[in-house]
């Protein structure tokens, strides 16, 4: 997506219920959005989405919000090596069992 203010709540929902057994957002650093606010309205929405699951009994750490340049590549990977240690702790999405029911 050009903006992850364009990510919406359903589009991470939806990745949870296809499976995923975590989410996490990246976008432009805070205050240097080139869309104005949309990775403020990102971070507003993953505040939503970890309500969300923790309401229904899912660990609101399987999603997450991060901020950072294009130029961050190296930073970039260790977000994901972050969430995968993040994800492996805590392991396997609950709802991957209530589908197959």
């Amino acid at each position: 997506m050009p903006c992850t203010g364009r990510v919406d709540i359903i589009h991470l929902l939806n990745a949870f219920e296809d499976g995923a057994d975590g989410v996490y957002v990246a976008g432009c650093l805070e205050g240097e959005c080139h869309f104005s606010t949309g990775n403020i309205k990102a971070r507003k929405k993953v505040a939503y989405v970890k309500k969300v699951l923790e309401a229904i009994g899912i660990e609101p750490q399987r999603v997450a919000m991060y901020n950072l340049s294009s130029a961050q590549g190296q930073r970039f990977a260790e977000i994901a090596k972050e969430m995968v240690d993040t994800i492996t702790a805590i392991g396997p999405t609950p709802v991957k069992d209530s589908k197959a029911a």
